[in-house]
C-alpha cells in the first residue's frame, strides 16, 4: 500500500484554496508544513509553532488530529485545546504512539454558518455541523448556482466554489473569516468523482429552520426569478440581509418567519414594528420563530393562494383588495378576473417548472402578481375534500369560532381519531385548510352556497 500524508494533501490544497490553518509534525516532532495567515514558522520548534497557530486562531482554539500513513483510517482527534501546553502535551503523546500529527485552529461549526458539499452541479449544506452533514438527514439540497446565489444573498459575500464539474468539494462558510487565506470560506477536502446527485429541494431542513421556513421559501422564489416584494430579514442566528424587488409602495409589513410553518398563528402587521421587540414578544424562548421580515408592501387589487392537487387541475382562490381575511377565513373567495387568474398561472407554471408542484400566497397590483409565500408539494385536497380519509365520525366544526379554536379540535381530533367538516364559505387553500393538511385529519368543506 502507498504511504498516505494526509498534512502533504492539506498543504496541497493550500496552494489553491483557503484551508483552516495548521502545522504538521512526524513522529520525532520534526515540524513537516506550516500554513498560517501572515507568517509560516518553516523550521520552528513545535512550542513556537503552535504558540503562533494559537496566536492566529480567531476561536484561540486548536484541535489535534493523528494519523499512521500505512494506514488510511484517522487515528485520536482531540478538539477544544486553548493553551499551548494542552496541544504540546497531546502531540508529544501521539508522537510517541509513532503518529504523525496535525495541529489545525478549531473553527467554530455553530457561528451561524453552514457546512457542505459541491458535487459536480449540485450543493448540499447544513448548518450546526461538518461537511459530514450532508451524510444526514434534512439537508438543504439544491443545484449549484441557485445554492450558490442563495447563500451569497443570506451571508452578504460572494461566494463561489467554482471548481471544475467533476469534483466533489467539503467547505465550511463562516460569517467571520478564517483560515490561511483569512476568507469566509473554507476547502476541507477537494477530488475527483465519477457519479453526480440530483437537487431535491425540500424544506423544511436545517438551513431553512435556521433563516425561518417563510424566508427560505421567498428566497427560493427570488434565486429562480420570480417577483417578491422587497424584503429585510432581521434573524436570531444570522445578520440582516435583504433582498426582491421594489414595489413602489414604500410601505413597511412586518411579517414573522418560523422555523418551521406554522399557518395563521404568529402576527403579520402592516406597519413598522420593532423586530426584536416582536420575537421576544411572541416567541421568548426562542423555540419557534428563526426572524421577521419588514417586506415592501403590494398595492393590493386581488390576492389569494394557488395550490395543486396530486391529481386535477390547480385550485385558485382569491378575494378583492388584501387576502388577510381570506387566510384567515374570514372572507370567502371570489370571481377572480380572468387576468389576474392568467397572471397567477403563468406564476405557478414559472415556479412549478423547477420546483414541481408548490403553493404560492401572491398578491397582484394590476400589473404584476408578486409571490409572499412558497412552499414545496402537492396538495391532497380536490374539490370538497380537504384531506380524504373514512373515520368512523366525523365533527362539525363552523368557521365563525375561527382558526385557534380548529387548532384545539385539531388535537382532539388526532388524539380520538375523529374528522373534521369545516362548515363555512371559505377557500380551500386558507390557513383552514392548511392546518388540517398539516395535521392530516380527515376533512371537508360544507359551503352553505
Amino acid at each position: 500500500m502507498t504511504a498516505h500524508f494526509k498534512d502533504a494533501v492539506l498543504n496541497e490544497l493550500a496552494d489553491t484554496s483557503n484551508v483552516a490553518q495548521f502545522v504538521s509534525f512526524a513522529p520525532d516532532l520534526r515540524l513537516r508544513f506550516a500554513r498560517l495567515h501572515g507568517e509560516s514558522p518553516l523550521s520552528a520548534s513545535p512550542e513556537v509553532a503552535i504558540a503562533a497557530l494559537l496566536r492566529s486562531s480567531g476561536e484561540q482554539s486548536i484541535n489535534v488530529r493523528s494519523y499512521d500513513p500505512e494506514t488510511p483510517e484517522s487515528r485520536e482527534f482531540v478538539y477544544g485545546l486553548k493553551s499551548v501546553d494542552a496541544v504540546i502535551a497531546n502531540v508529544q503523546r501521539l508522537a510517541s504512539q509513532g503518529l504523525y500529527t496535525i495541529a489545525n485552529e478549531t473553527i467554530d461549526v455553530k457561528d451561524g454558518g453552514v457546512s457542505g458539499v459541491v458535487l459536480g452541479q449540485l450543493i448540499e449544506f447544513a448548518p450546526d455541523d461538518t461537511p459530514r452533514a450532508v451524510e444526514k438527514p434534512d439537508v438543504a439540497s439544491l443545484p449549484r448556482d441557485l445554492g450558490l446565489r442563495l447563500l451569497s444573498i443570506v451571508y452578504g459575500f460572494q461566494l463561489t466554489l467554482d471548481y471544475q464539474a467533476d469534483e466533489r468539494v467539503e467547505f465550511s462558510l463562516h460569517p467571520q473569516r478564517r483560515g490561511v487565506r483569512h476568507e469566509h470560506v473554507i476547502v476541507w477536502e477537494r477530488r475527483r468523482m465519477g457519479s453526480f446527485g440530483t437537487a431535491r429541494f425540500v424544506w423544511p431542513n436545517r438551513f431553512s429552520r435556521l433563516i425561518g421556513d417563510k424566508v427560505f421559501g421567498l428566497l427560493v422564489a427570488h434565486v429562480l426569478g420570480l417577483p417578491v416584494p422587497h424584503t429585510t430579514v432581521f434573524g436570531r442566528r444570522v445578520a440582516p440581509f435583504a433582498f426582491g424587488t421594489a414595489t413602489g409602495t414604500g410601505e413597511p409589513w412586518i411579517r414573522t418567519s418560523p422555523m418551521v410553518q406554522v399557518p395563521g398563528f404568529f402576527s403579520t402587521l402592516p406597519r413598522w414594528t420593532d423586530p426584536f421587540a416582536l420575537l421576544q414578544r411572541e416567541d421568548p424562548d426562542a423555540r419557534q420563530l428563526a426572524s421577521v421580515l419588514a417586506q415592501e408592501g403590494v398595492d393590493a387589487r386581488w390576492s389569494g393562494a394557488v395550490i395543486a392537487p396530486q391529481n386535477g387541475p390547480l385550485i385558485l382562490e382569491g378575494v378583492a383588495g388584501s387576502g388577510d381575511l381570506f387566510m384567515l377565513g374570514q372572507r370567502a373567495p371570489a370571481k377572480l378576473p380572468d387576468t389576474v387568474e392568467s397572471r397567477v398561472r403563468n406564476l405557478y407554471e414559472r415556479a412549478s417548472a423547477t420546483l414541481g408542484a408548490v403553493r404560492i400566497e401572491w398578491v397582484d397590483d394590476g400589473r404584476q402578481t408578486w409571490v409572499v409565500q412558497l412552499h414545496r408539494g402537492a396538495t391532497v385536497s380536490s374539490g370538497t375534500t380537504i384531506v380524504p380519509g373514512k373515520p368512523a365520525r366525523f365533527r362539525r366544526f363552523p368557521v365563525e369560532q375561527g382558526i385557534e379554536k380548529l387548532r384545539e379540535e385539531v388535537e382532539r381530533a388526532t388524539a380520538d381519531g375523529y374528522g373534521i367538516v369545516l362548515v363555512g364559505d371559505i377557500g380551500l387553500t386558507s390557513h383552514f385548510g392548511d392546518v388540517l393538511r398539516r395535521a392530516n385529519v380527515p376533512s371537508y368543506l360544507e359551503r352553505s352556497n
